[in-house]
């Protein structure tokens, strides 16, 4: 058995991933777009039964392909903080999934005392924020009359997309979640390793609706495809297994995923310390025994900014199209724009921003509207890269990075020459499902997990430019900006 399937369940999409584990190198891939609904300003649902369908469609046509007797296992990695609220006995959902992306508890998170918040800061690593899972769970227990029906009969499950997934695939034999999803609850002491009593108890969630916890290279049961049971091994939350995708594996290592949101992980090894910065603690891996910890830094809205350009104004028909209209002129023309659809992350966690399009005249073109949107990605990675280096005390000398938009050569070579140091992209660029696949190599006895630094080849360095006067100067203008989405 000589493949691995590495299930990747993320916000917009679907989709599995064959790899030769002797090689890690990509085979075949099979991919299903995801819907969101926007009901409310502020709030992100999907449907969780589209996502476990086109699940099933995108690992069974990955088996199909391989062959069910080559394939020695599967791992699993998704979006992270999404909450999924399903029926024990039948599996099905109870209600849309609310998404990490959901401000819908906004005004409940800011309401926690300052007693809740250090709790919750001390235990988890975490910030007080819509963001994550627990004031989600919180919201549809008290808003949702089947899920408090499903409770007090001691039916209702809640878990994260990869738990429901696992659930789904393995038909209600294992309900499970691993070190790292469990991490971005705020229910979960992260130094413990387990669901935390105080915090449950803050946030009324009863112990029993929520998962078993194990460690990322732990087993998670066998889902049924093509007639025969394949082992479900090793899972991660996406970001987690980007960074272990990417080789990341000591301390001061670091990488940048380009999704929907933008997200910077920093190794910082056995060391668990709190940011003084407004980056968050989190949960690494967990591998072999010992438990990586990181810092990180979320913005949430990255590719979902280029997203609105195609779809919500129609500037561009494609994603791809963006570099191109971007690279024909000069400069942005004066035009600002900060991506606070949704809010705006580390450092400022501050959900009631809202986004904003600044700088513009008469001589505005769409190119310029379209460079504007993508050189706030790379502003967001500057706010959260600062960050690190003050709460580590260490310069970073480059950064992988990842993603889809790490193709868009533009928007790398102005992250280099705004960040002032190189930006290193890989030849397998999608390193969230890559390291779902080692991890899973790894749990089976398959590969080492010291070989894999190894197995990361580069395909182009982006250099900084020389100027940090001017792209200092640019990012301190969109700080302005920023300053002006925050009132």
């Amino acid at each position: 058995m000589k493949y691995v399937i590495a299930l990747d369940a993320g916000t917009t999409s679907v989709r599995a991933f064959v790899y030769d584990i002797s090689t890690g190198k990509f085979v075949h891939g099979a991919q299903q777009e995801v819907a969101q609904r926007f009901p409310n300003p502020g709030w992100v649902e999907q449907d969780a039964n589209e996502i476990y369908y086109k699940t099933a469609y995108c690992l069974n046509e990955c088996v199909r392909y391989a062959g069910a007797e080559n394939v020695a296992g599967i791992g699993v990695t998704n979006q992270r903080e999404t909450v999924v609220l399903w029926n024990r006995e039948t599996g099905e959902p109870l209600c849309p999934a609310i998404v990490w992306q959901c401000r819908r508890t906004s005004a409940y998170c800011a309401g926690l005392s300052k007693d809740a918040q250090t709790l919750v800061r001390t235990r988890t690593g975490l910030v007080a924020d819509a963001y994550f899972s627990a004031s989600k769970i919180r919201w549809a227990l008290d808003n949702m009359p089947a899920a408090r029906k499903l409770l007090q009969a001691g039916k209702l499950c809640v878990g994260t997309v990869d738990t429901y997934l696992i659930f789904k695939l393995t038909a209600g034999r294992t309900f499970a979640t691993d070190y790292t999803n469990a991490s971005r609850t705020m229910l979960f002491d992260i130094r413990e390793l387990r669901w935390d009593t105080d915090l449950l108890n803050l946030f009324g969630v009863p112990r029993e609706i929520l998962p078993e916890t194990r460690p990322c290279d732990a087993r998670f049961g066998e889902a049924e495809l093509a007639g025969r049971r394949i082992p479900i091994a090793g899972v991660l939350g996406d970001q987690q297994a980007a960074l272990f995708g990417q080789g990341c594996l000591s301390p001061g290592e670091g990488k940048i995923t380009y999704g929907t949101g933008l997200f910077l992980l920093f190794n910082t090894g056995s060391a668990c310390a709190l940011s003084q910065s407004g980056m968050l603690t989190t949960v690494g891996y967990s591998c072999g025994g010992n438990t990586v910890y990181a810092l990180e830094g979320s913005a949430f809205n990255a590719g979902s900014s280029v997203q609105w350009l195609r779809d919500g104004l129609g500037l561009i028909d494609a994603s791809a199209e963006s570099e191109g209209l971007a690279a024909s002129v000069p400069d942005c023309g004066g035009v600002c724009f900060v991506p606070a659809f949704t809010g705006l992350g580390a450092p400022y966690w501050n959900g009631e921003a809202r986004g904003l399009l600044s700088g513009i005249t008469r001589s505005t073109t769409r190119a310029h509207v379209v460079r504007a949107v993508l050189e706030s990605i790379a502003y967001g990675a500057r706010d959260l890269a600062g960050c690190m280096e003050r709460d580590s005390g260490i310069c970073l000398r480059d950064i992988r990075c990842d993603g889809g938009a790490c193709r868009n050569d533009f928007l790398m070579q102005f992250q280099a020459d705004v960040l002032g140091v190189c930006i290193d992209r890989p030849v397998e660029k999608e390193s969230t499902a890559l390291g779902a696949a080692l991890m899973c190599g790894v749990a089976l006895g398959l590969c080492d997990e010291s070989d894999i630094p190894k197995r990361r080849e580069a395909e182009r360095i982006f250099v900084p430019s020389k100027q940090r006067e001017k792209f200092d100067a640019l990012y301190e203008n969109y700080k302005k900006a920023v300053k002006r989405a925050l009132l």
